[in-house]
């Protein structure tokens, strides 16, 4: 099972992420989940949303407080939001960035597994709006490895009528354009 919680800002579209991953982790035949935290956010506003998902079926109906994976869509968050708290040592964050990775690292003194896409930037230029939920779809997808580019066709044109081309060639990019940053070695 893979366990991931997603960081954006409320209208950014993360609980919509993890609602269509979830599908096509369905559709695709495995189990899966896709919920977020709520509390009295508001547009703008940090939230998180959460994934599981499974080749069995999962039991578990709590929060996911050690994920494998983080996913943060708003590079601003990472100065206000402790986006790596309770990720597993040898988990994944994977962040929505313009910034050289070493920038992130210090700021968020953090030495493990990391990928940076600028999810931003390719939302601007394939969708017109720096909306970058779909983007970071493709990222996650090449960095878990956990369901096929292509699975998230049927979610994307059901969520998206017309648009779901726009948002697959946004999620295509970020899938070809995620890096990974330089493995920290122990001091």
């Amino acid at each position: 099972m893979i366990e991931s919680r997603w960081h954006g800002r409320g209208g950014q579209g993360a609980v919509t992420s993890v609602e269509m991953l979830a599908l096509a982790a369905i559709e695709e035949g495995k189990y899966a989940q896709g919920f977020p935290a709520f509390g009295p956010e508001r547009r703008g506003a940090p939230v998180m949303a959460f994934n599981r998902i499974s080749d069995t079926p999962i039991k578990i109906r709590s929060g996911i407080y050690h994920p494998d994976v983080v996913v943060v869509l708003d590079p601003s968050l990472v100065n206000l939001v402790p986006v790596t708290d309770g990720l597993k040592p040898e988990g994944v964050l994977i962040v929505n960035t313009s910034k050289p990775a070493e920038e992130i690292r210090r700021i968020l003194n953090y030495r493990g597994i990391l990928y940076t896409v600028d999810a931003t930037r390719i939302a601007r230029e394939e969708l017109g709006v720096p909306i970058t939920n779909t983007t970071m779809l493709g990222a996650v997808l090449k960095v878990t490895g956990v369901l096929r580019l292509d699975a998230l066709k049927n979610p994307l044109a059901h969520r998206f009528g017309k648009l779901a081309g726009r948002n697959m060639a946004a999620l295509k990019r970020a899938y070809s354009e995620v890096r990974m940053a330089e493995v920290v070695k122990a001091a």
